[in-house]
């Protein structure tokens, strides 16, 4: 009965540890939206940032933030630095200045460029149809990342119009992460 038990338990592990956020690329949740529209919630990040390390590592692993995430969002990990080609509103964006020989830092992204994403990393969140919506730059922990998820989900960002607004809203929100 011990080994039945014991062997239930490391199956249980084992099955939350491989819990993970359902990453995609853009072009990926962007055709996904055509079929089923949701949100996209975006990942910005750097190979060589030590604080996207720690997003990944330490809010991208929680629990509760993976089982919201791909509960109601597409979610994209998109490297700034990268060389990926991502075609948004009719404009194909790159890399063209991508050196593959450098070390650490590269030349930024077209896109990233465009959303106007200069720090590292920063979450990005889209409209159902595409559309921005906000970028946050930071490391942030799941319940600081929570009420950002939340209130984008659930379109109250549209009556946070004022820094009182987000104030109150911030007193308000009761997070469970």
């Amino acid at each position: 009965m011990k080994y039945i038990l014991l062997l239930f338990l490391l199956v249980s592990a084992t099955n939350i540890n491989a819990q993970k956020i359902n990453w995609m690329t853009m072009n990926e949740a962007l055709e996904a939206q055509k079929k089923e529209p949701k949100k996209i919630f975006m990942d910005v990040y750097t190979t060589w940032c030590g604080p996207c390390k720690l997003l990944d590592k330490n809010t991208f692993s929680d629990a509760d933030v993976i089982e919201y995430v791909n509960k109601n969002y597409y979610a994209v990990k998109f490297n700034a630095e990268g060389t990926e080609e991502v075609t948004f509103n009719d404009f194909t964006y790159t890399n063209p200045n991508y050196d593959p020989n450098r070390k650490g830092r590269n030349s930024q992204h077209l896109f990233a460029h465009a959303l106007k994403v200069n720090a590292y990393p920063t979450v990005v969140f889209f409209k159902e149809n595409g559309d921005l919506i906000q970028a946050v730059p930071g490391y942030r922990t799941p319940p600081q990342l929570e009420i950002f998820l939340k209130m984008i989900h659930t379109d109250d960002y549209l009556k946070v119009t004022t820094a009182e607004a987000w104030a109150a809203y911030q007193k308000n929100f009761k997070p469970t992460f």
